[in-house]
């Protein structure tokens, strides 16, 4: 089974950039998009509803602004858009399909670089998401999320972390929070089961040439309960081609999913 994520800064910008030509070549199982920063009736040509794949979207209330969407080849016995919070769920940053026990999560996490509001926002968020991910692992299923975490984990997460140590997505409190997502709370990071090197990132800045001398943060996971980490087979960062300022993570697992439906087909959205 091959789960594929990447923040695409634009569902519209990513079509553009060869994005969805790319994505039918890696026969994902699923595919998993954040900041889409669009809205369903907004994606009326079909290359946003590709044959042999369901299309699951939850937009922000706010036009062109964050986003989040699934497309898997099998038909969920189950679509979740949102945790049930209105201020998080208005800005479409949560989206769950299940298939038989497992659950297969695109996740936007609050960025908190462009102000001391948003950082708190993104605090916040963490205070209230931490609990829910405990919760999840109460329950008798298994869980794939995916997604922007913004947040680095350690300093082989991020070119210049001495740098970075006072700004968002390092800041000492974003890191503890990790330690306890990756410690207590008994989730795992799918890309380091299989990847220990350094200089693996998701995500470079759009100034000082970041993408060309690989000055990034690995800010883009796949999170996994116990089970599902050891399904681990492969993990890579495509590079090739450059969709969006973050690359697509790909994690292929020893796993499968019974079909249970057809294929979606094409409908105008309008």
């Amino acid at each position: 089974m091959r789960v594929v994520t990447i923040n695409v800064n634009g569902i519209r910008a990513a079509a553009r950039k060869g994005f969805y030509q790319w994505m039918l070549r890696q026969r994902a199982d699923l595919v998993c998009l954040q900041e889409t920063r669009a809205q369903v009736h907004q994606l009326a040509d079909r290359i946003f509803w590709p044959r042999n794949y369901h299309a699951c979207f939850h937009d922000a209330a706010k036009k062109g602004y964050s986003g989040v969407a699934i497309y898997s080849r099998h038909k969920p016995d189950r679509v979740i858009e949102g945790l049930g919070w209105p201020d998080v769920d208005a800005e479409g940053r949560y989206l769950e399909v299940q298939f038989g026990t497992l659950s297969v999560v695109s996740l936007y996490m609050h960025s908190g670089s462009s102000s001391e509001e948003r950082q708190q926002r993104k605090f916040e968020m963490m205070a209230r998401f931490m609990p829910h991910l405990r919760e999840l692992r109460r329950r008798r299923r298994e869980y794939i999320i995916c997604g922007d975490w913004n947040i680095a984990h350690k300093r082989i997460d991020l070119k210049n972390w001495r740098g970075n140590l006072k700004n968002s997505g390092f800041l000492p409190e974003e890191r503890a929070w990790m330690d306890q997502l990756f410690g207590a709370a008994g989730y795992a990071d799918a890309f380091r089961r299989v990847d220990s090197r350094e200089e693996q990132y998701t995500w470079w800045s759009n100034r000082g040439r970041a993408w060309e001398k690989n000055v990034g943060w690995r800010i883009d996971y796949q999170v996994v309960t116990p089970a599902m980490a050891e399904r681990v087979k492969r993990a890579s960062i495509y590079k090739k081609t450059r969709f969006s300022d973050h690359a697509p993570l790909i994690v292929d697992y020893d796993y499968s999913i019974e079909p249970r439906g057809e294929y979606s087909r094409f409908v105008d959205p309008a």
